[in-house]
């Protein structure tokens, strides 16, 4: 089990994690009842937060983050040394969380995407985990919530009883999302991604030689070019060039960011 301290990755802090310490920490603070901001980051997250400094704020004042992406992971062992053998990816670690809360008893609440890929989500997990207690779904209502309704969700939330809350809004609302109730939810709160449409099977993913390659951007790209191809052209080449740079001791970068003036309220 890996849990160690955060490093500086472009001036995201990115905790050094397993899947073991990920699951670990995660069930520890659901049994507490403690809250815990979490986020699983690929190249897309680290680089909103390297591009905007409220959200650098926002994801460096997460409790955990993950490094979702093969190429962050190689980020922590190439600057650091970090003992990473796998990324910490947010739809596995979904699976994971899914099976241990059944083992434990211990309830989950999922929040974001569409009513048919939650409903899609339901069948499946019922399938895999007949046993884990399902103590809510909400779909995402697509917008900013007002003030009432912010409350009103962490309400929902807090009232199903759940112990973990799964967060699938697409980066980088969930991240928004989770920074903003991080005192509102008296639970672990992942912000997860992708995890709900591929866990629903309306989204295929890639064949696992191609994760390890850390190629997967390259597929989802192909899969949904019209809604991905600005985000993968534009930003992997920058993360690359400032990583490079780095990694050669030619530049460092702050973690600290701007503390954000107001809030987004996405739901």
């Amino acid at each position: 089990m890996i849990h160690g301290e955060k490093k500086n990755v472009i001036g995201i802090k990115v905790d050094v994690i397993d899947y073991e310490g990920a699951v670990e920490y995660v069930i520890k603070a659901a049994k507490e009842r403690r809250s815990a901001s979490i986020s699983a980051l690929a190249v897309h997250g680290v680089m909103t937060g390297a591009l905007d400094r409220e959200h650098k704020h926002r994801l460096n004042n997460l409790d955990v983050v993950l490094p979702d992406g093969q190429p962050v992971r190689w980020a922590l062992n190439l600057l650091y040394r970090a003992p990473l053998t796998d990324r910490c990816y947010g739809p596995s670690l979904t699976l994971k969380l899914c099976d241990r809360a059944q083992r434990e008893g211990l309830s989950v609440f999922f929040y974001g995407a569409t009513p048919s890929i939650l409903a899609g989500m339901r069948q499946n997990l019922a399938k895999k985990y007949p046993d884990l207690k399902i103590a809510g779904m909400e779909p995402s209502k697509f917008r900013r919530l007002t003030s009432a309704e912010k409350l009103q969700v962490a309400q929902q939330i807090k009232d199903s009883g759940a112990s973990i809350a799964f967060i699938g809004l697409g980066c980088p609302r969930q991240e928004v999302f989770v920074y903003e109730f991080r005192d509102l939810l008296p639970m672990p709160a992942l912000a997860v991604g992708a995890a709900f449409p591929f866990i629903a099977g309306e989204v295929r993913q890639a064949p696992m030689w191609i994760q390890n390659m850390g190629m997967e951007w390259f597929f989802r790209m192909c899969m949904e070019p019209r809604r991905l191809w600005r985000r993968y052209v534009y930003l992997n080449p920058a993360y690359v060039t400032l990583l490079t740079l780095q990694l050669l001791g030619l530049r460092s970068y702050e973690t600290e960011g701007i503390l954000p003036s107001s809030e987004l309220l996405y739901g």
